[in-house]
């Protein structure tokens, strides 16, 4: 009776050291609790809990990806889009990630899910489409200072992709189409104006000194002999006439 005695405290003991002993990785931290209040976070390595008066919870603290589902997005301008991103947080402070909030998980989801509805509906679809890392800024500037509270550290927020139906792709695509276009129509118009601004000044140039005018008309010739052409003819100016009359006179 005594040695049955003596087996089952030995059981008891060591199943008391069992259940009390605890072990934690370096990325883990332990909120301990004593008779239902917050004692102290322990962690990581080897720790000792007290069974039936101290309980505690595991807390992971590596950076957690978060996917966050496709919204229904209502620009500005009165598009309707879906947009989906993606959340990088990290628990900082354990025993607010447990007191503060039931599952702070899904509360960071659910806030990152309105958060992104509420900052891009504050825009155009253009700036969605266009100013991506200033959105991802603001979105992650709004749910850190939200999730400071229950000690949660969101690092960063991508924008995945912002997905338009079938008909708005088609107006875009028209309206691209009809930038380039009206593109075009200006350096073109822009190249016009450059250009008769050019002529305008070597027609000035020209009307100032006649031999330049000359040589011009000269240069002129020469390019024309050497087209493949049989037969040329070509006015000649009064201003060259009267000039080789006049050296003729003085000879």
């Amino acid at each position: 009776m005594t040695s049955y005695i003596l087996y089952s405290v030995i059981i008891l003991v060591v199943m008391f050291f069992a259940s009390a002993i605890r072990i934690l990785r370096e990325y883990e931290r332990g909120v301990v609790f004593l008779l239902g209040r917050f004692w102290r976070v322990k962690g990581p390595g080897f720790i000792i809990i007290i069974p039936l008066i101290q309980q505690m919870v595991r807390v992971d603290l590596r950076t957690v990806v978060m996917d966050v589902p496709s919204q229904d997005v209502i620009s500005r301008d009165n598009v309707s889009v879906k947009v989906n991103a993606v959340v990088y947080f990290r628990v900082i402070e354990p025993d607010k990630a447990i007191i503060q909030v039931e599952n702070f998980y899904d509360a960071t989801s659910q806030l990152a899910q309105t958060t992104l509805r509420s900052v891009l509906g504050q825009h155009e679809l253009d700036e969605m489409l266009a100013e991506r890392e200033r959105l991802n800024a603001d979105v992650q500037t709004i749910l850190d200072q939200q999730t400071d509270a229950w000690g949660i550290k969101v690092a960063n927020v991508e924008i995945k992709h912002v997905d338009l139906d079938e008909s708005m792709v088609r107006a875009i695509a028209k309206q691209a189409e009809a930038e380039r276009v009206r593109r075009a129509k200006v350096i073109h118009a822009e190249g016009e104006m450059q250009a008769s601004e050019k002529l305008l000044e070597a027609a000035k140039t020209l009307s100032q000194q006649s031999q330049a005018l000359q040589l011009r008309y000269l240069q002129t010739l020469t390019e024309i002999a050497n087209e493949k052409s049989n037969t040329i003819v070509f006015p000649l100016p009064m201003d060259l006439v009267e000039s080789l009359i006049h050296k003729g006179k003085d000879a």
